[in-house]
């Protein structure tokens, strides 16, 4: 996927657009912060609790200019910008982040971190996944750690792993698969009152019914 796509993962100038709208962060650092949302198609990880599995073949969806897609940004009251996936990674993001620099919209980026992370970024939440680790940079560049509890017997230890190598000043944060959070919840708030250095993360737009 990456060659056939190379020149637009490349330049950057334009993007597969899966969907952008103005809603409330629901989730990690930035829960309850209104931001206008872009996700990007293309992702080759492949997980199987996906849950915007309609993003992973970049030919579904429809190539948008930056310019265009921060212009629709602008036009709503965000102060804010989340860009997902998708893997965003996979893009040059430099241009991206430039264009919205120009209307002083915070920039923040969620993702596996699995290839380098390009442009400049108010923010960082990684979220590393089990079938492709985050190159070394990504780990060094995080902001907030978000690691998605699915299976009980592995995920915790698998967490630890990924928390040695983020900063000192990258905060941690767990968070249920959705489909398993009635079953995994209390073990998660057992789990981070018995290790504090972790945070709960909640996908409270869930809850609340929400995009």
């Amino acid at each position: 996927m990456r060659d056939k796509y190379k020149e637009i993962f490349e330049a950057g100038t334009d993007l597969p657009l899966v969907e952008d709208f103005y809603t409330i962060q629901g989730e990690g650092y930035h829960t309850g912060k209104p931001a206008y949302f872009i996700r990007i198609g293309g992702c080759d990880i492949g997980c199987r609790w996906c849950d915007s599995k309609i993003s992973w073949n970049p030919k579904e969806h429809r190539l948008i200019s930056v310019e265009e897609v921060v212009r629709k940004a602008v036009e709503s009251p965000a102060k804010s910008v989340v860009v997902t996936g998708g893997e965003p990674s996979l893009y040059n993001l430099e241009p991206l982040c430039t264009e919205l620099k120009k209307h002083n919209i915070e920039n923040f980026l969620e993702t596996s971190g699995a290839y380098e992370i390009t442009g400049e970024w108010d923010w960082i939440c990684l979220s590393p996944k089990a079938n492709k680790a985050p190159v070394e940079s990504s780990y060094k560049k995080a902001n907030e750690l978000k690691f998605i509890i699915f299976d009980l017997e592995k995920d915790f230890a698998l967490a630890e792993e990924h928390a040695k190598l983020v900063g000192d000043d990258c905060l941690l944060y767990l968070q249920s698969e959705w489909s398993q959070y009635v079953h995994n919840i209390k073990a998660i708030v057992e789990y981070v009152k018995n290790n504090p250095k972790w945070n709960i993360s909640l996908q409270s737009h869930k809850f609340m019914r929400i995009p």
